[in-house]
This record gives structure tokens, sequence and C-alpha cells, in this order.
């Protein structure tokens, strides 16, 4: 069993921060069970664009509120406490925090821990 608390993570390696997000990792490649967890926050004010094309992202929305935005498409849909999307076809998309967004999110592959986005918005496939 783990058991673990976001002070546990906080200011420890497992916290990684971007210009406009803060991810505090919980589960990680290492524990061996296919996928990871991360708490983020988002910034408000800020407009951040993703593609995780090596990963299937699942995050649901517990704290604030803004909008995500299909690259492709240019479709948009309000995300708010309670809000759930998940990026299963890799898309390419803009989040736009009107206010701090705090996210759970879920990834498969699991991830190491070291991932940040590179310039063009995904992590790489790191296996340690």
């Amino acid at each position: 069993m783990i058991v673990k608390s976001l002070d546990d993570i906080i200011g420890t390696e497992d916290e990684t921060k971007g210009d406009t997000w803060e991810s505090r990792r919980f589960i990680l490649n290492k524990e061996g069970v296919g996928f990871s967890l991360n708490d983020t926050i988002i910034k408000a004010g800020t407009k951040s664009y993703f593609w995780y094309k090596n990963h299937i992202e699942a995050v649901y929305c517990i704290e604030g509120e803004g909008e995500i935005e299909k690259v492709e498409t240019g479709e948009v849909w309000p995300i708010k406490a309670g809000t759930m999307y998940l990026l299963n076809e890799n898309d390419k998309h803009n989040l736009t925090a009107k206010t701090q967004m705090r996210m759970v999110c879920v990834f498969n592959p699991a991830l190491v821990g070291t991932e940040t986005h590179n310039e063009e918005g995904f992590y790489p496939l790191l296996t340690e």
C-alpha cells in the first residue's frame, strides 16, 4: 500500500513547475501500476498549449474555471469544478484558466516524474 499527502510532495523532486502550471506527482512509473496520477495547478489568467502525443491523459477539474480548445477543430468546452475531459486521441489543445484551476490528471503510460513539456508541447516518452 502507498499512502501520500500533498505535503509529502511539495518542495520535493516530485513537484515540477512550468510557466503556467505546477504538477505534484503522486503516482509514477516506479510504482509499477501502469498509470501516473498528478495534482496540477493551472495559473489564473494563462493560456497553455499541450499535446500529449505519447500519452493518454484524463483530467478531472476539482477547482477553478476555464476552457479547453481542441486545436484541430477549434471546438471549445467550458471547464469548471466537476468537469472531466479525456484526451483519448492525443489531442493538441489549448487550456485557458480564467481563475486558478486545480486538476487531477491521470497519464497512461505512466510518467517517470522528470518530464516537462518540450517546445512542441508534449512530454517525451521516458521509461526511467
